[in-house]
């Protein structure tokens, strides 16, 4: 057992077995050895590859996105472009980069990253050094904020803390992190069941064994951009992996250099992350006041876009990079690669024009 390991083994001997999430949020933001606060995962080089880093396209896409929700909404004057979770800043500089065919939609655009890491942080602001006047970081979103609010947050929900709780012969029962006889990190269930409004209504129903995954943080997060959206108008689009209707199974992983990993083994040394439920997601969205769109699934939404004819355009400007542009459209809009399993979900003011892609 590693040193976060020990600490979390210690801290459960003091107080009694943790929950998942809080053995996630332990893990993954420690201050000295959480997984975020201590390294750059991203990458063939890191942990996993995100969509930005696959190709340029997806965050130019998002970035022209953004421009033609702002078009639709009548061009407002005020306005701010906040991702959550931006990674290296890839992402961010694709959309910006893309958001110049529209100079008044730039034109003084507020540019805000919520970032925790100090060392994803130091990475987003070398790669966006040429922004930074109108940049600044926040460690959470703040609502808070003057002018319409435009949103991005790809793979970042799933990486919030969720507790799991499984169906037993005497309800639902929450599982916990605690310590075996030999002092290693182990699950175990908590001796007596959670009421049954903890769980979804869609959910009660599950057979004996089914597991249930809830993120708190997920929903509450959730909620709060939909009411900002709501009163101060643009909107928010969350790209990330999950499922469009509730099931009962546990999706909670481990992955440490493109495999996966153990969840208990070495805390700190892996991404844990968990699939987004969108369906609960969604409806904690609309209880914020405002319009949902989606999920729908991420190949149908960046077919809607066009990215099929910008491959087919920039192939033929430049045959020899035509097999890796068709490398990469397959690999973000394929079934079997992250165009099915990936989703689109969008969150809009009452009353706002469809956005692009829904």
């Amino acid at each position: 057992m590693n040193a976060l390991g020990r600490r979390i083994a210690a801290l459960i001997a003091a107080q009694g077995p943790i929950s998942v999430a809080e053995f996630m949020a332990m893990a993954l933001h420690d201050p000295a050895a959480g997984y975020y606060a201590t390294r750059d995962p991203f990458g063939a080089a890191g942990d996993f590859v995100t969509a930005p880093e696959i190709s340029q396209m997806f965050g130019e896409f998002l970035g022209l996105w953004c421009v033609q929700v702002w078009h639709d909404q009548g061009r407002p004057a005020r306005k701010r472009l906040v991702e959550l979770g931006p990674g290296r800043g890839t992402l961010m500089a694709d959309a910006l980069r893309a958001a110049r065919v529209a100079p008044d939609f730039l034109a003084g655009l507020e540019i805000v990253l919520v970032e925790a890491s100090p060392v994803l942080r130091a990475a987003q602001r070398e790669r966006l050094q040429n922004h930074g006047e109108r940049m600044r970081w926040t460690t959470g979103f703040d609502a808070s904020g003057d002018g319409a609010l435009f949103l991005l947050a790809n793979e970042f929900f799933d990486a919030l803390p969720v507790r799991q709780y499984v169906r037993t012969a005497r309800g639902w029962c929450e599982r916990m992190v605690t310590a075996d006889a030999d002092g290693a990190l182990a699950f175990a269930l908590a001796p007596l069941p959670v009421p049954d409004s903890v769980i979804p209504d869609d959910r009660r129903d599950a057979p004996e064994g089914g597991v249930c995954e809830i993120s708190p943080a997920g929903l509450a997060l959730a909620e709060e951009i939909a009411r900002a959206v709501a009163s101060q108008g643009g909107g928010a689009l969350i790209v990330d992996y999950g499922y469009g209707r509730p099931g009962f199974g546990e999706t909670l992983q481990a992955v440490a250099d493109h495999a996966f990993a153990a969840l208990l083994d070495e805390p700190g040394e892996s991404d844990l992350s968990a699939h987004v439920d969108f369906a609960n997601l969604a409806a904690q969205a609309a209880r914020g006041g405002a319009a949902i769109f989606g999920p729908t699934p991420q190949g149908a939404f960046l077919e809607d876009l066009g990215i099929s004819e910008r491959v087919a355009r920039l192939a033929a400007g430049n045959p020899a990079s035509a097999a890796s542009l068709r490398a990469a459209l397959d690999r973000l809009t394929g079934a079997g690669q992250m165009g099915t399993l990936f989703k689109a979900l969008a969150i809009m003011p009452g009353g706002a024009p469809k956005p692009p892609g829904f």
